[in-house]
């Protein structure tokens, strides 16, 4: 069985964004924002998630990704 990936650090590149400046906007503590972005989390609530997309203006498949390689 595969494993869903996270890569949000893979975004905030992308949109040239920094930890902090993402942590303001979406109201998360950096700590917790950097376990979403290093994937050290087993659940991640959908209004985060959705406060991540509209921050970063993008959509959950850009963040998420299932990998059916990994166990």
């Amino acid at each position: 069985m595969g494993k869903i990936v996270l890569r949000l650090d893979r975004v905030m590149a992308d949109r040239k964004i920094s930890l902090n400046e993402l942590s303001e906007k979406v109201g998360v503590s950096n700590v917790n924002l950097s376990k979403i972005k290093t994937g050290k989390i087993s659940a991640v609530r959908f209004s985060t998630l959705e406060a991540i997309c509209e921050a970063l203006d993008c959509q959950p498949g850009d963040i998420l990704e299932y990998d059916k390689n990994l166990d």
